[in-house]
């Protein structure tokens, strides 16, 4: 499970979880969880919904946050 954050055309930003990014041909994203940026709930999506549809063609871009299945790389310095 990734969170992302999507920037939609016309609309403000929000946050989602998907399971993985769709394929490269896909004509939507599938979301579940979406919620605003301080994780209260949208006000047009209905509480009840459990994945939520967003056509690319509405998203401006999408930013995957780190956590989840993204691996986290630390550099150390060191002195011999």
């Amino acid at each position: 499970m990734m969170s992302i954050v999507i920037h939609l055309s016309g609309a403000d930003t929000m946050m989602a979880d998907v399971d993985a990014m769709p394929e490269a041909g896909a004509s939507y994203i599938t979301c579940t969880n979406p919620r605003t940026r301080d994780g209260k709930p949208i006000v047009y999506i209905d509480s009840e919904a459990e994945y939520v549809l967003f056509p690319w063609a509405r998203i401006t871009f999408v930013e995957i946050l780190p956590g989840g299945d993204v691996e986290e790389k630390v550099e150390t310095f060191f002195r011999d």
